[in-house]
Protein backbone atom coordinates (compact mmCIF):
# COMPACT_ATOMS: atom_id res chain seq x y z
CA UNK A 1 0.00 0.00 0.00
CA UNK A 2 1.31 3.30 -0.90
CA UNK A 3 0.83 6.13 1.49
CA UNK A 4 -0.37 8.52 -1.08
CA UNK A 5 -2.93 6.52 -1.31
CA UNK A 6 -4.16 7.34 2.42
CA UNK A 7 -6.92 9.70 3.02
CA UNK A 8 -6.64 11.00 6.18
CA UNK A 9 -7.55 14.08 8.19
CA UNK A 10 -7.81 14.84 11.90
CA UNK A 11 -9.91 17.34 13.95
CA UNK A 12 -9.92 18.42 17.58
CA UNK A 13 -13.84 19.26 16.89
CA UNK A 14 -15.44 17.06 14.31
CA UNK A 15 -14.51 15.55 11.75
CA UNK A 16 -16.60 14.64 8.46
CA UNK A 17 -16.05 12.33 6.18
CA UNK A 18 -18.14 12.33 2.68
CA UNK A 19 -18.31 10.77 -0.67
CA UNK A 20 -17.27 14.48 -1.96
CA UNK A 21 -14.97 17.07 -1.11
CA UNK A 22 -18.28 19.42 -1.33
CA UNK A 23 -20.84 17.77 1.16
CA UNK A 24 -17.91 17.23 3.11
CA UNK A 25 -16.59 21.19 3.44
CA UNK A 26 -20.45 22.04 3.58
CA UNK A 27 -20.56 19.68 6.83
CA UNK A 28 -18.13 21.12 8.53
CA UNK A 29 -19.21 24.54 7.73
CA UNK A 30 -22.78 24.14 9.63
CA UNK A 31 -21.20 22.31 12.88
CA UNK A 32 -18.50 25.67 12.57
CA UNK A 33 -21.78 27.87 12.77
CA UNK A 34 -22.87 26.38 16.09
CA UNK A 35 -25.28 23.11 14.17
CA UNK A 36 -24.86 19.93 15.91
CA UNK A 37 -23.91 16.55 14.30
CA UNK A 38 -27.29 16.23 13.11
CA UNK A 39 -27.66 19.74 11.40
CA UNK A 40 -24.50 18.77 9.37
CA UNK A 41 -25.62 15.29 8.56
CA UNK A 42 -29.03 16.58 7.06
CA UNK A 43 -27.04 19.46 5.12
CA UNK A 44 -24.39 16.97 3.79
CA UNK A 45 -27.31 14.57 2.75
CA UNK A 46 -28.73 17.20 0.83
CA UNK A 47 -25.55 18.38 -0.88
CA UNK A 48 -24.04 14.96 -2.04
CA UNK A 49 -27.93 14.45 -3.67
CA UNK A 50 -26.74 17.37 -5.97
CA UNK A 51 -22.95 16.01 -6.08
CA UNK A 52 -23.09 12.70 -6.13
CA UNK A 53 -26.37 12.07 -8.34
CA UNK A 54 -25.82 8.84 -9.69
CA UNK A 55 -26.22 7.11 -5.91
CA UNK A 56 -28.27 9.10 -3.87
CA UNK A 57 -30.65 12.23 -3.90
CA UNK A 58 -34.48 12.76 -3.29
CA UNK A 59 -35.57 10.61 -5.22
CA UNK A 60 -34.18 7.72 -3.17
CA UNK A 61 -34.05 6.36 0.52
CA UNK A 62 -31.40 4.87 3.35
CA UNK A 63 -30.65 4.61 6.80
CA UNK A 64 -29.00 6.97 9.72
CA UNK A 65 -27.74 5.32 12.85
CA UNK A 66 -27.37 8.67 15.30
CA UNK A 67 -26.67 8.81 18.89
CA UNK A 68 -26.23 12.04 20.79
CA UNK A 69 -23.67 12.66 23.75
CA UNK A 70 -26.53 12.51 26.17
CA UNK A 71 -28.79 9.07 24.70
CA UNK A 72 -27.92 5.82 26.45
CA UNK A 73 -28.56 4.56 23.41
CA UNK A 74 -28.05 4.89 19.64
CA UNK A 75 -31.06 5.28 17.35
CA UNK A 76 -31.58 3.74 14.28
CA UNK A 77 -33.82 5.91 11.54
CA UNK A 78 -35.39 3.69 8.31
CA UNK A 79 -36.22 6.02 5.46
CA UNK A 80 -36.11 3.27 3.08
CA UNK A 81 -38.05 3.01 0.06
CA UNK A 82 -41.47 1.30 -0.21
CA UNK A 83 -42.80 -0.78 -2.77
CA UNK A 84 -46.27 1.19 -4.33
CA UNK A 85 -49.56 -0.39 -2.82
CA UNK A 86 -50.50 -1.89 -6.30
CA UNK A 87 -47.05 -3.23 -6.67
CA UNK A 88 -47.07 -7.18 -7.50
CA UNK A 89 -45.25 -10.15 -8.52
CA UNK A 90 -46.85 -9.78 -11.94
CA UNK A 91 -46.35 -6.15 -12.86
CA UNK A 92 -43.13 -6.87 -15.13
CA UNK A 93 -43.39 -8.75 -18.55
CA UNK A 94 -41.44 -11.76 -18.63
CA UNK A 95 -39.59 -13.47 -21.60
CA UNK A 96 -39.57 -16.88 -22.17
CA UNK A 97 -37.37 -18.17 -20.10
CA UNK A 98 -39.21 -16.06 -16.87
CA UNK A 99 -37.00 -13.13 -16.58
CA UNK A 100 -38.06 -9.79 -16.11
CA UNK A 101 -38.24 -8.10 -19.76
CA UNK A 102 -36.47 -5.37 -20.52
CA UNK A 103 -34.55 -4.45 -17.31
CA UNK A 104 -38.67 -3.24 -16.14
CA UNK A 105 -37.54 -4.22 -12.69
CA UNK A 106 -34.35 -1.65 -12.86
CA UNK A 107 -35.31 0.90 -15.78
CA UNK A 108 -38.28 3.40 -15.70
CA UNK A 109 -41.72 3.51 -14.01
CA UNK A 110 -41.76 -0.25 -12.69
CA UNK A 111 -38.63 -0.05 -11.11
CA UNK A 112 -39.47 2.93 -9.14
CA UNK A 113 -40.39 2.44 -5.19
CA UNK A 114 -41.82 5.17 -2.76
CA UNK A 115 -38.86 7.94 -2.00
CA UNK A 116 -37.84 8.10 1.16
CA UNK A 117 -34.81 10.60 1.42
CA UNK A 118 -36.82 14.00 1.66
CA UNK A 119 -39.30 12.64 5.05
CA UNK A 120 -35.76 10.92 6.60
CA UNK A 121 -34.21 13.69 6.54
CA UNK A 122 -36.63 16.17 7.95
CA UNK A 123 -37.15 13.88 10.58
CA UNK A 124 -33.78 13.55 11.55
CA UNK A 125 -33.48 17.57 11.67
CA UNK A 126 -36.73 17.93 13.42
CA UNK A 127 -36.05 15.44 16.55
CA UNK A 128 -32.49 15.84 16.73
CA UNK A 129 -31.41 18.84 14.92
CA UNK A 130 -31.00 22.24 16.20
CA UNK A 131 -31.22 24.49 13.09
CA UNK A 132 -34.16 25.25 10.63
CA UNK A 133 -34.58 23.65 7.21
CA UNK A 134 -33.25 26.54 5.16
CA UNK A 135 -29.88 26.85 6.95
CA UNK A 136 -29.27 22.98 6.45
CA UNK A 137 -31.36 22.95 2.30
CA UNK A 138 -29.68 26.38 1.11
CA UNK A 139 -26.19 25.47 0.82
CA UNK A 140 -27.41 22.24 -1.32
CA UNK A 141 -29.10 24.72 -3.60
CA UNK A 142 -26.09 27.28 -4.34
CA UNK A 143 -24.35 24.38 -5.11
CA UNK A 144 -26.38 23.18 -7.59
CA UNK A 145 -26.33 26.50 -8.75
CA UNK A 146 -22.81 27.64 -9.14
CA UNK A 147 -21.50 23.99 -10.28
CA UNK A 148 -19.03 21.43 -9.13
CA UNK A 149 -16.62 19.67 -11.17
CA UNK A 150 -17.66 16.11 -12.82
CA UNK A 151 -15.19 13.20 -11.72
CA UNK A 152 -13.80 10.49 -14.02
CA UNK A 153 -16.15 8.07 -11.33
CA UNK A 154 -18.81 10.28 -12.39
CA UNK A 155 -18.74 10.44 -15.68
CA UNK A 156 -18.44 6.51 -15.64
CA UNK A 157 -21.29 6.11 -13.51
CA UNK A 158 -23.48 8.18 -16.22
CA UNK A 159 -21.43 6.61 -19.03
CA UNK A 160 -23.19 3.33 -18.14
CA UNK A 161 -26.70 5.04 -18.03
CA UNK A 162 -27.01 6.86 -20.88
CA UNK A 163 -28.72 4.55 -22.87
CA UNK A 164 -31.57 4.86 -20.94
CA UNK A 165 -31.12 8.34 -19.75
CA UNK A 166 -31.98 9.18 -23.28
CA UNK A 167 -35.16 7.66 -22.80
CA UNK A 168 -36.82 10.23 -20.74
CA UNK A 169 -36.96 14.23 -21.95
CA UNK A 170 -36.12 15.14 -17.59
CA UNK A 171 -32.90 12.77 -17.51
CA UNK A 172 -31.54 13.91 -21.12
CA UNK A 173 -31.73 17.58 -20.31
CA UNK A 174 -30.07 17.55 -16.97
CA UNK A 175 -27.54 14.23 -17.01
CA UNK A 176 -27.35 13.55 -20.87
CA UNK A 177 -25.60 16.28 -22.13
CA UNK A 178 -21.93 15.67 -23.24
CA UNK A 179 -20.91 19.23 -22.13
CA UNK A 180 -22.27 18.14 -18.66
CA UNK A 181 -21.38 14.39 -17.37
CA UNK A 182 -17.78 14.69 -19.03
CA UNK A 183 -14.40 14.23 -16.13
CA UNK A 184 -13.58 18.03 -15.77
CA UNK A 185 -16.42 19.77 -16.65
CA UNK A 186 -18.87 21.65 -14.55
CA UNK A 187 -22.04 20.32 -13.98
CA UNK A 188 -24.63 22.36 -12.80
CA UNK A 189 -27.98 21.46 -12.26
CA UNK A 190 -30.61 24.68 -11.23
CA UNK A 191 -33.95 22.87 -11.73
CA UNK A 192 -32.87 20.72 -8.51
CA UNK A 193 -31.84 24.12 -6.85
CA UNK A 194 -35.17 25.35 -7.24
CA UNK A 195 -36.74 22.19 -6.37
CA UNK A 196 -34.22 22.26 -3.05
CA UNK A 197 -35.09 26.02 -2.59
CA UNK A 198 -38.99 25.25 -2.81
CA UNK A 199 -38.33 22.39 -0.12
CA UNK A 200 -37.02 24.70 2.65
CA UNK A 201 -39.54 27.50 2.32
CA UNK A 202 -42.46 24.77 1.84
CA UNK A 203 -43.85 22.50 4.45
CA UNK A 204 -42.28 19.35 5.24
CA UNK A 205 -44.85 17.09 3.31
CA UNK A 206 -44.58 19.27 -0.21
CA UNK A 207 -42.35 16.59 -1.28
CA UNK A 208 -45.09 13.93 -1.13
CA UNK A 209 -48.44 16.28 -1.66
CA UNK A 210 -47.47 19.10 -3.62
CA UNK A 211 -46.96 19.97 -6.91
CA UNK A 212 -43.79 18.67 -7.12
CA UNK A 213 -45.76 15.22 -6.05
CA UNK A 214 -48.02 15.24 -8.99
CA UNK A 215 -44.95 16.11 -11.23
CA UNK A 216 -43.52 12.36 -9.89
CA UNK A 217 -46.41 10.50 -10.04
CA UNK A 218 -47.23 11.47 -13.50
CA UNK A 219 -43.64 10.52 -15.13
CA UNK A 220 -43.99 7.49 -13.03
CA UNK A 221 -47.39 6.44 -14.67
CA UNK A 222 -46.45 7.82 -18.21
CA UNK A 223 -43.84 5.16 -17.88
CA UNK A 224 -46.17 2.38 -16.81
CA UNK A 225 -45.37 2.41 -13.35
CA UNK A 226 -48.08 1.91 -10.36
CA UNK A 227 -47.00 4.17 -8.38
CA UNK A 228 -50.13 7.33 -6.91
CA UNK A 229 -50.46 10.25 -5.13
CA UNK A 230 -51.97 7.89 -1.81
CA UNK A 231 -48.10 6.19 -1.91
CA UNK A 232 -46.08 9.36 -1.80
CA UNK A 233 -48.58 10.94 0.90
CA UNK A 234 -48.58 8.07 3.05
CA UNK A 235 -45.04 7.32 3.56
CA UNK A 236 -43.48 7.68 6.91
CA UNK A 237 -39.81 7.16 8.08
CA UNK A 238 -39.62 4.42 10.85
CA UNK A 239 -37.50 5.10 13.97
CA UNK A 240 -36.35 1.18 15.10
CA UNK A 241 -34.11 -0.35 17.70
CA UNK A 242 -30.33 -1.00 16.32
CA UNK A 243 -29.18 -4.73 16.58
CA UNK A 244 -25.97 -4.61 18.40
CA UNK A 245 -23.58 -6.87 20.10
CA UNK A 246 -19.78 -7.13 21.29
CA UNK A 247 -16.41 -7.80 19.86
CA UNK A 248 -13.31 -8.28 22.19
CA UNK A 249 -14.86 -5.71 24.61
CA UNK A 250 -15.85 -2.75 21.80
CA UNK A 251 -19.76 -2.15 22.03
CA UNK A 252 -21.38 -2.95 18.49
CA UNK A 253 -24.03 -0.85 17.04
CA UNK A 254 -25.61 -1.62 13.71
CA UNK A 255 -28.79 -1.37 11.03
CA UNK A 256 -31.54 -3.36 12.02
CA UNK A 257 -34.00 -4.74 9.42
CA UNK A 258 -35.46 -3.95 6.35
CA UNK A 259 -31.37 -4.33 6.17
CA UNK A 260 -29.85 -7.84 6.90
CA UNK A 261 -25.98 -5.75 7.12
CA UNK A 262 -25.98 -4.91 11.26
CA UNK A 263 -27.11 -8.67 11.90
CA UNK A 264 -24.66 -10.58 9.70
CA UNK A 265 -22.00 -7.92 10.88
CA UNK A 266 -22.29 -8.87 14.52
CA UNK A 267 -22.41 -12.56 13.65
CA UNK A 268 -19.34 -12.59 11.44
CA UNK A 269 -17.75 -10.71 14.47
CA UNK A 270 -19.28 -13.56 17.00
CA UNK A 271 -17.62 -16.16 14.96
CA UNK A 272 -14.08 -14.26 14.69
CA UNK A 273 -13.76 -13.92 18.30
CA UNK A 274 -13.76 -17.85 18.55
CA UNK A 275 -10.15 -17.13 16.66
CA UNK A 276 -6.97 -15.69 17.27
CA UNK A 277 -7.39 -13.12 14.27
CA UNK A 278 -4.72 -10.79 15.88
CA UNK A 279 -2.35 -13.40 15.96
CA UNK A 280 -2.31 -13.80 11.60
CA UNK A 281 -0.88 -11.63 9.01
CA UNK A 282 -3.66 -9.53 7.04
CA UNK A 283 -4.47 -10.81 3.93
CA UNK A 284 -2.18 -13.82 4.35
CA UNK A 285 -3.56 -17.06 2.97
CA UNK A 286 -4.47 -18.24 6.68
CA UNK A 287 -6.16 -14.97 7.25
CA UNK A 288 -8.21 -15.28 3.96
CA UNK A 289 -9.21 -18.59 4.41
CA UNK A 290 -10.71 -18.00 7.96
CA UNK A 291 -12.38 -14.56 6.37
CA UNK A 292 -13.78 -17.13 3.79
CA UNK A 293 -15.10 -19.63 5.48
CA UNK A 294 -16.94 -17.42 8.12
CA UNK A 295 -18.46 -15.39 5.34
CA UNK A 296 -19.77 -18.47 3.95
CA UNK A 297 -21.05 -19.37 6.39
CA UNK A 298 -22.89 -15.96 7.09
CA UNK A 299 -24.13 -15.52 3.50
CA UNK A 300 -25.84 -19.05 3.70
CA UNK A 301 -27.91 -17.64 6.54
CA UNK A 302 -28.31 -14.20 4.94
CA UNK A 303 -29.60 -16.60 1.90
CA UNK A 304 -32.26 -18.38 3.71
CA UNK A 305 -33.45 -16.03 6.50
CA UNK A 306 -33.40 -12.41 5.90
CA UNK A 307 -36.81 -10.75 4.91
CA UNK A 308 -38.45 -7.06 5.63
CA UNK A 309 -39.59 -8.25 9.42
CA UNK A 310 -42.93 -6.39 9.11
CA UNK A 311 -43.93 -9.30 7.21
CA UNK A 312 -41.97 -12.12 8.30
CA UNK A 313 -40.71 -13.70 11.49
CA UNK A 314 -36.87 -13.21 10.99
CA UNK A 315 -34.61 -14.96 13.83
CA UNK A 316 -32.46 -11.71 14.24
CA UNK A 317 -31.89 -12.83 18.18
CA UNK A 318 -30.63 -16.21 17.04
CA UNK A 319 -28.28 -15.31 14.53
CA UNK A 320 -26.14 -12.70 16.57
CA UNK A 321 -26.00 -14.90 19.65
CA UNK A 322 -22.86 -16.00 20.40
CA UNK A 323 -23.71 -19.22 21.27
CA UNK A 324 -24.55 -19.98 17.54
CA UNK A 325 -21.41 -17.94 16.50
CA UNK A 326 -19.67 -20.79 18.42
CA UNK A 327 -21.58 -23.62 16.88
CA UNK A 328 -20.47 -22.46 13.37
CA UNK A 329 -16.48 -21.76 14.14
CA UNK A 330 -16.70 -25.31 15.17
CA UNK A 331 -17.71 -26.68 12.24
CA UNK A 332 -14.76 -24.35 10.17
CA UNK A 333 -11.87 -26.06 9.60
CA UNK A 334 -8.33 -24.14 9.26
CA UNK A 335 -6.84 -26.68 7.01
CA UNK A 336 -9.25 -26.82 4.61
CA UNK A 337 -12.35 -25.26 2.49
CA UNK A 338 -15.42 -25.79 3.04
CA UNK A 339 -17.85 -25.42 0.21
CA UNK A 340 -21.15 -24.20 1.08
CA UNK A 341 -24.32 -25.21 -1.02
CA UNK A 342 -26.84 -22.02 -1.16
CA UNK A 343 -28.30 -20.76 -3.97
CA UNK A 344 -29.19 -16.93 -3.43
CA UNK A 345 -31.23 -15.59 -5.90
CA UNK A 346 -31.35 -12.34 -5.27
CA UNK A 347 -29.16 -9.73 -5.40
CA UNK A 348 -30.60 -7.39 -2.79
CA UNK A 349 -28.72 -4.34 -2.90
CA UNK A 350 -26.23 -2.88 -5.87
CA UNK A 351 -22.26 -1.43 -5.28
CA UNK A 352 -24.17 2.01 -6.40
CA UNK A 353 -24.45 4.09 -2.40
CA UNK A 354 -23.25 6.42 -0.93
CA UNK A 355 -22.18 6.67 2.80
CA UNK A 356 -20.98 9.16 5.41
CA UNK A 357 -19.85 9.45 9.13
CA UNK A 358 -19.78 12.55 11.01
CA UNK A 359 -18.78 12.87 15.09
CA UNK A 360 -17.59 15.66 16.94
CA UNK A 361 -15.65 15.89 20.07
CA UNK A 362 -18.70 15.95 22.89
CA UNK A 363 -19.14 12.60 21.56
CA UNK A 364 -22.17 12.84 18.85
CA UNK A 365 -22.46 10.70 16.35
CA UNK A 366 -23.64 10.03 12.96
CA UNK A 367 -23.70 7.35 10.36
CA UNK A 368 -25.96 7.68 7.13
CA UNK A 369 -26.02 4.93 4.58
CA UNK A 370 -28.41 6.27 1.28
CA UNK A 371 -28.78 5.23 -2.48
CA UNK A 372 -30.88 5.73 -5.33
CA UNK A 373 -29.69 1.81 -5.65
CA UNK A 374 -28.12 0.97 -9.15
CA UNK A 375 -25.90 4.12 -10.52
CA UNK A 376 -28.34 6.28 -12.02
CA UNK A 377 -31.32 4.34 -10.26
CA UNK A 378 -34.38 4.15 -12.80
CA UNK A 379 -32.81 6.48 -15.22
CA UNK A 380 -35.73 8.34 -15.04
CA UNK A 381 -35.50 12.18 -13.96
CA UNK A 382 -39.03 13.74 -13.44
CA UNK A 383 -39.33 16.54 -15.78
CA UNK A 384 -38.56 20.14 -14.01
CA UNK A 385 -37.19 18.79 -10.63
CA UNK A 386 -33.31 17.67 -11.66
CA UNK A 387 -33.12 14.67 -9.71
CA UNK A 388 -33.06 10.56 -10.45
CA UNK A 389 -35.71 8.31 -8.94
CA UNK A 390 -34.69 5.04 -7.40
CA UNK A 391 -35.00 1.73 -9.09
CA UNK A 392 -35.34 -0.01 -5.44
CA UNK A 393 -37.84 -2.43 -6.64
CA UNK A 394 -35.01 -4.23 -8.55
CA UNK A 395 -33.70 -5.24 -5.10
CA UNK A 396 -36.76 -7.59 -4.94
CA UNK A 397 -36.08 -11.46 -6.15
CA UNK A 398 -38.49 -12.04 -9.37
CA UNK A 399 -39.00 -15.66 -8.03
CA UNK A 400 -42.52 -16.67 -7.95
CA UNK A 401 -43.53 -16.93 -4.41
CA UNK A 402 -40.07 -16.17 -2.60
CA UNK A 403 -40.22 -14.50 0.92
CA UNK A 404 -38.48 -11.57 -0.57
CA UNK A 405 -40.83 -11.05 -3.63
CA UNK A 406 -42.33 -7.72 -4.23
CA UNK A 407 -45.45 -7.22 -2.06
CA UNK A 408 -47.77 -3.87 -1.37
CA UNK A 409 -45.76 -1.62 0.76
CA UNK A 410 -42.66 -4.04 1.56
CA UNK A 411 -39.65 -2.71 1.82
CA UNK A 412 -36.06 -4.82 -0.26
CA UNK A 413 -33.80 -6.24 2.06
CA UNK A 414 -30.51 -4.33 2.40
CA UNK A 415 -27.17 -4.55 3.21
CA UNK A 416 -26.41 -1.04 4.28
CA UNK A 417 -24.99 -0.98 7.68
CA UNK A 418 -24.23 2.28 9.26
CA UNK A 419 -22.70 1.47 12.42
CA UNK A 420 -21.61 3.17 15.73
CA UNK A 421 -18.70 1.18 17.98
CA UNK A 422 -18.63 2.22 21.50
CA UNK A 423 -15.35 1.33 24.12
CA UNK A 424 -16.74 1.47 27.79
CA UNK A 425 -19.57 3.33 26.87
CA UNK A 426 -17.11 6.21 24.99
CA UNK A 427 -17.11 6.81 21.35
CA UNK A 428 -14.15 4.75 19.22
CA UNK A 429 -15.60 5.00 15.46
CA UNK A 430 -18.10 6.12 13.47
CA UNK A 431 -17.88 3.43 10.10
CA UNK A 432 -20.10 3.15 6.88
CA UNK A 433 -19.78 2.13 3.23
CA UNK A 434 -21.61 1.50 0.09
CA UNK A 435 -20.91 -1.60 -1.83
CA UNK A 436 -24.02 -3.74 -2.16
CA UNK A 437 -23.97 -7.13 -0.97
CA UNK A 438 -20.41 -6.79 -0.17
CA UNK A 439 -20.70 -4.31 2.67
CA UNK A 440 -20.88 -6.95 5.34
CA UNK A 441 -17.31 -7.63 3.59
CA UNK A 442 -16.12 -4.69 4.19
CA UNK A 443 -17.07 -3.46 7.39
CA UNK A 444 -16.06 -6.74 9.18
CA UNK A 445 -12.59 -6.21 7.34
CA UNK A 446 -12.06 -2.47 8.36
CA UNK A 447 -13.49 -3.28 12.14
CA UNK A 448 -11.17 -6.16 12.43
CA UNK A 449 -8.68 -4.06 11.66
CA UNK A 450 -9.09 -1.25 13.95
CA UNK A 451 -9.64 -3.69 17.00
CA UNK A 452 -7.49 -6.89 16.30
CA UNK A 453 -4.31 -5.50 14.39
CA UNK A 454 -4.44 -1.87 15.92
CA UNK A 455 -4.29 -0.18 12.44
CA UNK A 456 -5.30 3.45 12.68
CA UNK A 457 -8.48 4.30 10.54
CA UNK A 458 -6.82 5.43 6.98
CA UNK A 459 -4.51 2.07 6.93
CA UNK A 460 -8.04 -0.12 7.82
CA UNK A 461 -9.18 1.58 5.00
CA UNK A 462 -7.29 0.90 2.48
CA UNK A 463 -5.67 -2.12 3.22
CA UNK A 464 -6.69 -4.73 0.26
CA UNK A 465 -10.74 -6.78 0.74
CA UNK A 466 -11.35 -9.54 -0.44
CA UNK A 467 -15.18 -10.98 -0.35
CA UNK A 468 -16.84 -14.37 -0.50
CA UNK A 469 -20.06 -15.23 -0.24
CA UNK A 470 -21.95 -18.50 -1.02
CA UNK A 471 -20.16 -19.07 -4.06
CA UNK A 472 -17.24 -20.93 -2.54
CA UNK A 473 -14.63 -18.16 -4.53
CA UNK A 474 -12.86 -15.93 -2.55
CA UNK A 475 -12.09 -12.48 -5.16
CA UNK A 476 -9.62 -10.29 -3.77
CA UNK A 477 -7.79 -7.29 -4.67
CA UNK A 478 -4.70 -7.63 -6.94
CA UNK A 479 -2.33 -5.75 -4.04
CA UNK A 480 -2.36 -9.00 -2.11
CA UNK A 481 1.10 -11.26 -2.03
CA UNK A 482 1.12 -13.89 -5.08
CA UNK A 483 2.42 -16.08 -2.68
CA UNK A 484 -0.50 -15.80 -0.46
CA UNK A 485 -2.83 -16.05 -2.84
CA UNK A 486 -1.53 -19.19 -4.20
CA UNK A 487 -1.20 -21.18 -0.59
CA UNK A 488 -4.80 -20.06 -0.42
CA UNK A 489 -5.43 -22.20 -3.48
CA UNK A 490 -3.63 -24.64 -1.84
CA UNK A 491 -6.46 -24.89 0.78
CA UNK A 492 -9.15 -25.34 -1.82
CA UNK A 493 -9.80 -22.13 -2.33
CA UNK A 494 -10.87 -20.48 -5.93
CA UNK A 495 -9.59 -17.37 -6.49
CA UNK A 496 -10.72 -14.06 -8.49
CA UNK A 497 -8.34 -11.47 -8.78
CA UNK A 498 -9.84 -7.59 -9.13
CA UNK A 499 -8.52 -4.29 -9.48
CA UNK A 500 -6.09 -3.16 -6.67
CA UNK A 501 -8.42 -0.57 -5.41
CA UNK A 502 -11.21 -1.99 -6.75
CA UNK A 503 -14.66 -0.09 -6.51
CA UNK A 504 -17.19 -2.74 -6.02
CA UNK A 505 -14.96 -3.38 -2.80
CA UNK A 506 -16.84 -0.39 -1.11
CA UNK A 507 -16.64 3.45 -0.42
CA UNK A 508 -15.95 3.26 3.46
CA UNK A 509 -16.25 6.30 5.59
CA UNK A 510 -14.98 6.22 8.96
CA UNK A 511 -14.12 8.39 11.94
CA UNK A 512 -12.00 7.14 14.84
CA UNK A 513 -11.61 8.26 18.10
CA UNK A 514 -7.86 8.16 20.00
CA UNK A 515 -6.94 8.25 23.71
CA UNK A 516 -6.59 11.73 23.70
CA UNK A 517 -9.87 13.26 22.60
CA UNK A 518 -8.09 13.76 18.85
CA UNK A 519 -10.28 12.44 16.00
CA UNK A 520 -8.96 10.80 12.94
CA UNK A 521 -11.56 10.45 9.81
CA UNK A 522 -10.36 8.33 6.13
CA UNK A 523 -12.47 8.16 3.12
CA UNK A 524 -11.79 5.38 0.88
CA UNK A 525 -9.24 5.50 -1.71
CA UNK A 526 -11.39 3.32 -4.14
CA UNK A 527 -13.72 6.55 -4.63
CA UNK A 528 -14.14 9.87 -4.49
CA UNK A 529 -14.82 10.38 -0.92
CA UNK A 530 -12.83 13.25 1.49
CA UNK A 531 -12.88 13.79 5.16
CA UNK A 532 -12.21 16.69 6.29
CA UNK A 533 -11.76 18.15 10.02
CA UNK A 534 -11.40 20.87 12.01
Amino acid sequence: MTTSKLKKCTGTQAVVSSARIEASRIGIDILKKGGNVVDAAVAVGFALGVCEPSTSGLGGGGFMLLRLADQTEPVFLDFRETAPRKASENMWRRNPAGRVADHENAIGGKSIGVPGEAAGLFYALHHYGTMDKASVINPAAELADSGFTVTPMMESHFKKGEPFLKKYEGSRRVYSDENIIRAGRICRNPELAAVLRSLASHPDDWFYTGELADRMIADIRKDGGVMTKEDLEHFVPVLRAPVQGTYRGYRIYSSNLPSSGGTHIIQMLNILENFEVGALKVNSAEYLHLFSEAFKKVYADRAGYMADADFYEVPVRGLTDKAYARHIAAGISLERCSPVSVEDPWQYEHPDTTHYSIGDSRGNLVSVTKTINHFCGSCLVPEGTGFLLNDTLADFSTAAGDINAVAPLKKPLSTMSPTIILKDGKPFAVLGSPGGERIICTMVQVISKLIDHGMDIAEAIASPRMTENTKNKIVYESRMAPAEISRAEQLGHRMEQVLPYDIKMGGMQGVVYLPDGTMEGSADPRRDGVALGY
